[in-house]
């Protein structure tokens, strides 16, 4: 039986490597671009803590969270 379909530069060749591997590259590229100006947009709007002291602590106590100073 012979093989005498053979393409090299058909869809299922080189050329379709080729399209398969630029569509990929291209793809990457996006959401490269994408996920920097996302970066990009989170940082020029930080979060701010406006009132701290109104910030509830829910079921611990407050001597688990206070600061211990060294007494020399």
């Amino acid at each position: 039986m012979e093989n005498t379909n053979r393409c090299v530069f058909s869809l299922s060749g080189v050329t379709g490597m080729l399209i398969a591997t630029v569509l990929l590259l291209a793809i990457l590229v996006g959401l490269t671009i994408w996920g920097i100006k996302a970066q990009q947009d989170v940082m020029q709007k930080p979060y701010k803590l406006e009132n701290p002291q109104a910030v509830k602590m829910i079921g611990s106590k407050e001597q688990d969270h206070m600061i211990i100073k060294d007494v020399k």
